[in-house]
C-alpha cells in the first residue's frame, strides 16, 4: 500500500527488458515518491525483477497479475488497486514482428495490434475514468521511433506504433481539459534479450510467399545494416528508464520524448519535405546504395560516440 505522499505507479509488461527497468528505477528512488505496482502476464515470470529490485520488493514495488489483451484481466488488476487511484500510468507492454510482410500472415498481424495498439487503449479506458473523476494523472505510452518514422521490413510492427501514436495524439487534447498529461516515449534501438534473440531468429527463418530477392535483401542487405545500427547507436533499458523518470518528474512533460538525440535528424526528413520523398529516398539509397558506406559510418560512430552520447537521454 502506497505511504501519504507517494504517486502510485502502474506499469505494464516488467518481466524484462525496459518495463522490468522501470520498475526497480522508480521503486528505488532514493526520495520514495513512488509505490510501483509492477504487472506481467505470467507472475511466474517474476525472478528477475524480484532480484534486480532487491529491498525494494514488498515496500516500493508489488507486483500483480495483467494480460493487456484480456478485458477482464485488466479490469480485475485495477479493481485490485486500492480505490482504483492510480497517478501514473505506464503502458510499456508490446511485441515485435519483422521480415518480409508477404510471409506474415494476417493472424501474426492482428497479435501484434492486439498488444501495441489494442492493449494500450484496453488499459487507457480502464485507467482514464478515475483520473478524469480526480482531475489527475499522468499517462506515458512507450512507443517507438518507429511510430514517427517507417523503418523497412518493420513494416507491421512500425503501423502498429503509427496507430498509437495517433490514438494517443488526439487524446492528449481532451485529457488536457481534465488535467492529465499523457507523454510518447520514442526509443530508436534498445539492447534487451528479446531483441537479441529476435534478430538471432529472424536469420535462420525460412519465408515461405516471399520471393527470392526480397529474401536475400532482407537477410542479405537489411539485417546487416540493422545489426550496425544498434550497435552503434543502441541504447540500454537503464537509459530508457532515466529517460521516462525525467519526463514523469517534469513540471511541464513534453507528449513526444525521443530518447536518443541520435535520431532527431533522421525524424527531421519526414517534416522536411511534405511529400514524403525525402526521408524515403534517402532511407531507400542509404539502404540499396550506399550499404557500404553505412557500413563504416556506423563503425565510425561506434568508434568515435562515447557511451554518454549514445545513451544520451532528453
Amino acid at each position: 500500500m502506497a505511504n501519504s505522499g507517494q504517486k502510485v505507479v502502474l506499469i505494464t509488461g516488467c518481466s524484462s527488458g525496459i518495463g522490468l527497468r522501470i520498475a526497480v528505477t522508480l521503486a528505488k528512488d532514493e526520495k520514495k515518491r513512488y509505490h510501483v505496482i509492477a504487472t506481467m502476464r505470467d507472475l511466474k515470470k517474476k525472478d528477475k525483477l524480484v532480484e534486480a529490485a532487491g529491498d525494494a520488493y514488498g515496500k516500493t514495488l508489488m507486483l500483480l497479475p495483467l494480460d493487456v489483451c484480456s478485458d477482464d484481466s485488466v479490469k480485475q488488476c485495477i479493481n485490485n488497486v486500492k480505490d482504483r487511484h492510480i497517478d501514473i500510468f505506464i503502458n510499456n507492454a508490446g511485441v515485435g514482428l519483422l521480415g518480409p510482410v508477404e510471409s506474415i500472415s494476417i493472424e501474426e498481424m492482428k497479435r501484434v495490434f492486439e498488444t501495441n495498439f489494442f492493449g494500450a487503449v484496453r488499459m487507457i479506458k480502464e485507467v482514464m475514468p478515475d483520473m478524469k473523476k480526480r482531475r489527475s494523472g499522468h499517462i506515458v505510452v512507450m512507443s517507438s521511433v518507429m511510430g514517427l518514422q517507417g523503418v523497412v521490413f518493420n513494416d507491421v510492427y512500425t503501423a502498429s506504433k503509427f496507430a498509437i501514436e495517433g490514438f494517443c495524439e488526439s487524446m492528449a487534447v481532451q485529457l488536457m481539459k481534465f488535467n492529465i498529461r499523457l507523454s510518447m516515449i520514442e526509443p530508436g534501438p534498445v539492447h534487451t534479450e528479446f531483441e537479441t534473440k529476435m534478430m538471432a531468429d529472424v536469420a535462420k527463418m525460412e519465408y515461405p510467399g516471399a520471393d527470392a530477392d526480397t529474401i536475400r535483401y532482407f537477410k542479405d542487405v537489411y539485417l546487416p545494416s540493422s545489426i550496425d545500427i544498434f550497435e552503434a547507436m543502441g541504447q540500454t533499458p537503464d537509459d530508457i528508464a532515466k529517460c521516462l523518470k525525467k519526463v514523469i518528474e517534469s513540471n511541464s512533460p513534453r507528449f513526444r520524448n525521443l530518447t536518443n538525440s541520435l535520431y532527431t535528424p533522421i525524424v527531421a526528413l519526414k517534416y522536411a519535405d511534405e511529400t514524403g520523398g525525402l526521408s524515403v529516398n534517402t532511407f531507400y539509397n542509404l539502404l540499396f546504395n550506399f550499404g557500404p558506406l553505412m557500413h563504416i559510418t556506423m563503425s565510425i560512430l561506434k568508434c568515435l560516440t562515447c557511451s554518454c552520447l549514445r545513451r544520451r537521454t532528453i
